[in-house]
Order: structure tokens, then sequence, then C-alpha cells
């Protein structure tokens, strides 16, 4: 399993000089953290942790006091802890470490097999112990006291032990390359990941955006194709999906129970961005599906970030989610490092930036509690359309920057087809959906 998860970080990364490999997560057979270096196409490992002994595990555990699911909400409390204070509460009790090792309280948590907590007829990984320390299990969806600050502790806590294990494990080998990479579940925190960057001798980070167990498959066919002798090319981008046709678009439409109003349009980005710079949301369908937890342009719904309540109106439109939960931005390769204050790749979205003080007030719609903002650095050479679709929007708005989030509605998988698309659009109130030159609205008004 962490083989795998090492195989899709490093074959997948580009590098060909000797690099550092790190995998964290939940859990994967017996391992749970696997330290390591590539060189030569070949994984070595210097050093992997077990259960019960998992950071992922541990952040999950946590995650289900605060009310979210595990595997599925750790981004939430990640969202969350930028509002807490991370000094307020003393998380050191979790766990033991030394900064060479680290041992999980398993009197309080438990990350894998053992639910101790009953509530409601259904079990969570942790104990009536933890809750006789912090308090009742979270509710509901508002970020409240304590519980933000306990976000804020846990994701602390996190970013100390990885970054002493990392420095223990991988510094000297850091120091030798600055290259690092990074996958497993833990390898979705960005704000980790931004911490990881920081490091004094890290020069550039991957990490394999479908880092998660998804990626498992690709790093099991990488490892394999080595192996045999034909080596992987470097991941260029995660445009692998599917792909339609006007015409397959325009063949849902008819069909569908809708009966949608469609227009086959010209110039497709430069009506988008007069829809987006008025201040509307947009259903943005186009090209080949992303593979991986991201939008990145292809199944996306847009807003103009400098527009005052775009976030508010998607959330009210779709999305029905945690408004502390940030909205991300897609932004043009020629003005990221000034808006990012860094010349560091990004192209999927896995990392979190600071940004620089005069872009916070132009896109703040787009930029984090704590000044930062998980970002997609767009090349025109892999996905030319939306490329243009943010040059467009630059000429009305003066900013290269689009926000991105999720073509889908809340709890269910990304759009993939045509038909996807419009079960979506009309399950929510979006009033704007274009797959590829195909306009639908659900309101009269053109744009001019």
């Amino acid at each position: 399993h962490h083989l795998a998860h090492a195989s899709s970080a490093y074959h997948l990364s580009g590098f060909k000089e000797k690099c550092a490999i790190i995998g964290i997560d939940g859990k994967g057979e017996y391992a749970t953290t696997f330290f390591g270096y590539g060189e030569n196409g070949k994984i070595h490992k210097i050093k992997e942790f077990y259960d019960p002994d998992s950071l992922g595990g541990l952040y999950g555990a946590i995650t289900e006091f605060l009310g979210f699911d595990m595997l599925d909400g750790e981004f939430k409390v990640m969202g969350m802890a930028p509002y807490g204070n991370p000094d307020r509460f003393d998380f050191s009790r979790l766990i033991e470490h030394n900064g060479k090792d680290f041992k999980v309280n398993t009197e309080l948590v438990n990350c894998v097999g053992w639910r101790r907590y009953k509530e409601n007829g259904k079990g969570y990984y942790f104990s009536p112990k933890l809750i006789e320390w912090l308090g009742p299990k979270r509710q509901g969806d508002e970020i409240d006291d304590p519980y933000i600050d306990y976000a804020a502790s846990i994701q602390a806590l996190l970013e100390k032990v990885a970054l002493e294990l990392i420095e223990y494990y991988l510094g000297d080998i850091i120091r030798e390359t600055g290259k690092v990479c990074f996958a497993g579940g833990v390898a979705l925190n960005v704000k980790l990941n931004q911490r990881i960057i920081a490091m004094p001798n890290v020069k550039e980070l991957f990490v394999q955006p479908a880092a998660s167990d998804a990626g498992t498959a690709i790093g099991a066919a990488s490892y394999a194709s080595t192996e045999a002798g034909v080596p992987v090319e470097k991941m260029e981008h995660v445009y692998l999906g599917p792909s339609y046709t006007n015409e397959q678009c325009i063949e849902a439409c008819e069909k569908h129970e809708k009966k949608p109003k469609w227009e086959r349009i010209e110039n497709g980005p430069e009506v988008a961005a007069k829809l987006l710079a008025d201040g509307n949301p947009l259903a943005w369908f186009q090209g080949r599906m992303e593979f991986g937890p991201r939008s990145l342009g292809c199944r996306s719904i847009l807003g103009s970030p400098n527009h005052s309540g775009v976030a508010d109106r998607i959330n009210a439109q779709i999305k029905y989610r945690e408004r502390w939960r940030p909205f991300c931005p897609s932004i043009l390769d020629r003005v990221a490092p000034e808006i990012l204050q860094t010349d560091h790749p990004s192209p999927y979205m896995t990392f979190t930036f600071d940004v620089a003080e005069e872009w916070k007030e132009r896109i703040p719609e787009v930029v984090h509690e704590d000044g930062t903002a998980r970002a997609q650095i767009v090349t025109r050479d892999t996905n030319p359309r939306y490329y243009a679709l943010i040059e467009e929007l630059e000429k009305l708005t003066g900013n290269a920057v689009i926000l991105n989030t999720s073509l889908n509605r809340r709890g269910e998988p990304m759009v993939c087809s045509p038909e996807d698309a419009l079960n979506m659009f009309y399950g929510c109130d979006l009033e704007y959906l274009m797959m590829e030159d195909i306009l639908i609205r659900k309101v009269a008004s053109h744009p001019e």
C-alpha cells in the first residue's frame, strides 16, 4: 500500500535526481507512515510506522469528534483551524513524540478497527475518556467555541510532529537535493504542505494530486511499468477522463425532461467572462474530466473573486456548504508569482500560499481567514480554453484570477457527463450552465 503511494508520488514527479519520499495516511495494510527516497527509478525505505500509531488516524479520530466523517471531513477541520487559537488547549496528551518516534495515546483515540464511543447507534474512533476530557462531541455546522480551538490544536499538532519526523528521517536527503515527494491521504493537508515547502532546504515539493487511496492505482501501475523497464513520464496534467462534443451536449439537452433552453455560442470564454464579471456564478463544463479530488477548470463552478458576495451566492445556489470553508482560486501562470509571492509550481491545488497584501483586497472571495489561498496555477498548454476564459475575465475585472469549486451538489460526486451536468443544474438554483459551446440559462436575460 505505502509502496504504491510512494511510487505514485516519485515516479510521476519528473524528478531525475535523488529525492525524499513521504507517505502519511490513516493506514494501509499495517503501515501508517513511510519515509524513504527515490533514486534512479528505485524506491528505498528508510523508516515505517505501524498501526495503531497513525498521524492520519489521529487527525481522523478528532475529525469525528468535531462532528464530521473520517476520510471525508478532514479538509473541513483544516478549514476550521485558522479561525481558532492552537495555544488555548494542550493536545500533547494525544501523542508522545520525541522527533524520532511517536506513539498515539490509544486510551483516548484509536485509528482503525475499534470504535469505542457510541452515540445514537453509531460508533466512533475515540473513547469515552476523550469526551470526559474535551466535552461532548460537536453537533451541527456552525463553528463555535471551543471546537474551533480544538481544530486549530489538532492541525498544529499534526504539523509539528510531521515536520519533526521529516527533518529527522529525510533532512540529510533534503539538504542534498531539495526535492520532496508526498502521497497518502495526509498529503491533501495543504497547510502541512505549505509548512514543508517553507522548510529551509526544500526547493520543490511534488504532491501527486490523487494523493489518497485512489492514487494507489497509478502508484501500482507506475511501479510495475518502471520495474518492467518502461520509465514513467512526468505527470503534466490530470485531464484524464472523458470529453464530450457539442453534438453530445445538444443531444443531452434535447432528451432531458426539463427541456433546457440552449443556444450555441461563438466565443464561449468571452460570453462566460461577461456573465462572471456581472457577479453570476457559472457552471462550466469543457474538455476531459479531472482525475482526483479537485476540479481544475473542466468540471467547475466559477465566480469572479473580486465580486463581493459571489461565494455566498454559490453557497446559496448550490453548494450549501459551511461558509467558513474557503473557496479557491485558479490563477494564470504569468501573475501567480506576484499574487502568491513564490514561483513554486502549483498545478493541482495541493498547496496553500500566503497571498500578497495588495491582492487580499482585490480577490477577497478566495483568500482564507489566515491570509492564504489554495491555488491552482493555470498554463495555456495544459488547459487552453480555461486559460482563455481567465484572460477574458482579466480584461473585464483587471484580475487574472477566478474562483473555482467543483461541479457538484453537496455530498455528490463531481459531474462527468452532459446528462450529469443537466441533472445537477436543474437540481439547484444556478442560473447558467456552459457545456462546451452550448449555453443553457434558466433566466431570460442575455449577456450584452
